[in-house]
């Protein structure tokens, strides 16, 4: 038998959902008695944080659907024109991907409508793409049209069921605290749809709809074109590129890049090139989990002759890059790795234009707090400023604006989650300009007889050896996370931390869930914390740097490990097996698998 809360809030929805799917749904588990399901659908509301929302698509409050993008909308819309006096006049972006889910009746692009539809209802002027768009597209448009906010309609590259409702401030950056609590609240109070919320005929024939397509693709290109320096080179080079869009918005997006930049097209995955929300190819749709989305992708390379793989994911934010070895190998780049690339071109571009050697002080580069510090070292030989933040594009972001409104020059920022932010146009990482000016580099080295790996050990030879792994575990039950890293808090004694790790004896630990930090005089931690995550770093007595911390948009408890050696004086292997001890360290004495029955990474 179902609670009465539970049968109370289904009672509601049905009084509330238009949707046929949905409301068949819930109104077949409400006949059947069904607890568990009723409980699944209806026990609590999805979160809204600052990556907004992200759950699967379904029937009831907890899952995406047309009358929680409803409700979400007229919280989001309260909230803005709260903030915003002007917000009549300048209006907000809707962007969508190409994920459907048929049994719910949901899809982005219904989403997108129905936001819309909220928004104009209001009398607020929204311009709605009027069809699939990268990720990117949205905060680009923002700042290109002086917008108040933006929504983008995605879930990246999670698995195939799920949906995102991802919220863009005015500064074209994603939103911070305490937007969510204020968002979430106004979602809380404007929950019954308004009278003209399901009506999204509106759409069609509103004078406040603008459909932003055509300009913005001509807008894009054209501002990227800032980054390309050696067009000659492109238009001759003999490199060809394979391009994967995993089923997703880029290939249309890259193709035009490419032109952009006077390449010829690259050769696309005919199989995954096309939008198909199955994503029948691959079992996840994330480039991040390496070569098994790569496949494809490889079979074509290995047939056209091509050396260098460029992969986005699904809403083309992020880009994978692999190159074929001398030995016949295929070298897949860690998103560090490609970060230390793209970090040295970038500059080195920067570097050519720019002869003022007083215009350097000026100069920053950002990268998030669990990515590698290679940035640094160059940062310290070449002598512009490096900053890092904590984990996630929102703070990139955040603080790429705040820079660039103090008169500061912003060339680069990436996370080791394969997403880079290589032109200030974006306020967030982009894997369609990423991808483009990898291809201008690739290009640019090869006229130099230097590969991607090979120019990548130049760097490491020169700024100094930084070797990372990183990892996870899935742990599905809250409880479990929260006690492993309570008994890191309470390791040797109440509130005493770990002094060692196996034979690596622990140097300093900062916990950003706590505030605590053993390296500042104070022990208080300079970067923003947050109780709501959970999130520690270890320094090592060998150069070795380890962060634990959970994630905020999958049940993963994630790892990062890094080992930096001064230029100069690196045996690279060396390292490599050092680092693979204290990884294993990390996992057998602060994770304790057995223990905590955490299931590992699936190769």
């Amino acid at each position: 038998m179902a609670a009465p809360r539970l049968t109370e809030a289904a009672a509601q929805w049905l009084r509330w959902d238009k949707n046929i799917k949905t409301s068949e749904i819930v109104r077949q588990l409400v006949t059947e008695e069904n607890a568990g399901e009723l409980q699944k659908c209806f026990g609590s509301r999805m979160e809204f944080g600052t990556a907004g929302l992200r759950a699967a698509m379904g029937a009831g409050i907890s899952q995406m659907n047309d009358l929680t993008i409803i409700q979400t909308t007229q919280g989001f819309c309260r909230y803005l024109e709260k903030n915003f006096s002007d917000l009549k006049k300048r209006g907000v972006v809707i962007g969508f991907d190409a994920r459907a889910h048929p049994s719910s009746g949901s899809s982005s692009k219904r989403f997108a409508r129905l936001a819309a539809t909220t928004f104009i209802s209001q009398g607020i002027p929204v311009y709605l793409f009027s069809n699939i768009t990268p990720t990117p597209f949205v905060p680009y448009t923002i700042t290109h049209l002086k917008l108040s906010a933006g929504i983008m309609i995605t879930a990246s590259h999670n698995p195939k069921q799920d949906n995102g409702y991802k919220v863009y401030w005015e500064n074209g950056a994603q939103i911070t605290s305490p937007h969510d609590k204020g968002i979430s609240q106004a979602i809380e109070e404007n929950q019954e749809p308004w009278p003209q919320a399901w009506d999204d005929s509106l759409v069609d024939s509103s004078l406040l709809l603008h459909d932003p397509y055509v300009t913005i693709n001509k807008d894009y290109f054209k501002d990227i074109q800032k980054h390309c320096f050696h067009r000659n080179i492109n238009k001759e080079t003999k490199l060809k590129f394979v391009h994967t869009s995993v089923h997703g918005v880029g290939h249309e997006f890259v193709q035009s890049a490419f032109k952009a930049f006077d390449f010829k097209p690259p050769l696309a995955v005919a199989e995954q090139k096309d939008p198909d929300p199955e994503f029948p190819t691959v079992k996840y749709p994330n480039p991040e989990e390496g070569k098994g989305v790569l496949t494809l992708s490889f079979a074509l390379a290995e047939k056209e002759g091509a050396g260098i793989i460029l992969a986005n994911d699904p809403d083309a934010d992020r880009l994978l890059v692999a190159e074929k070895q001398e030995s016949g190998e295929w070298k897949v780049f860690s998103g560090n790795e490609l970060g230390a690339l793209l970090g040295w071109w970038i500059f080195t571009c920067w570097k050519n234009q720019n002869q003022d050697p007083t215009a350097i002080k000026d100069v920053y580069m950002l990268s998030s707090t669990v990515s590698s510090k290679i940035l640094r070292a160059i940062a310290l030989k070449e002598g512009f400023h490096f900053e890092e933040t904590l984990t996630g594009f929102k703070w990139m972001g955040n603080r790429a604006k705040q820079l660039t409104d103090q008169e500061k020059t912003v060339l680069f920022a990436f996370e080791e989650a394969i997403g880079y932010m290589c032109s200030p146009v974006v306020l967030d990482k982009d894997g369609v300009s990423a991808a483009v000016i990898t291809a201008e580099m690739s290009s640019w080295l090869a006229t130099k007889n230097l590969s991607l790996s090979q120019q990548l050990k130049a760097i490491y030879d020169e700024y100094g050896y930084h070797i990372t792994e990183a990892s996870y575990f899935i742990c599905h039950d809250p409880k479990t996370i929260k006690e492993l890293f309570e008994n890191l808090r309470n390791y040797d004694g109440k509130n005493v931390y770990p002094k060692s790790c196996g034979k690596f004896k622990v140097s300093g630990v900062r916990d950003l869930t706590t505030g605590y930090d053993s390296s500042q005089p104070d022990q208080k931690a300079v970067l923003p914390t947050s109780k709501s995550s959970q999130m520690i770093t270890f320094t090592f007595a060998n150069g070795g740097v380890a962060t634990m911390r959970t994630s905020g948009t999958e049940p993963k408890i994630k790892y990062y490990a890094e080992l930096c050696a001064p230029p100069g004086n690196s045996d690279p292997d060396q390292l490599k097996k050092e680092l693979n001890e204290l990884v294993s360290a990390i996992e057998e004495y602060f994770f304790q698998p057995e223990k905590n029955k955490l299931q590992p990474k699936a190769e």
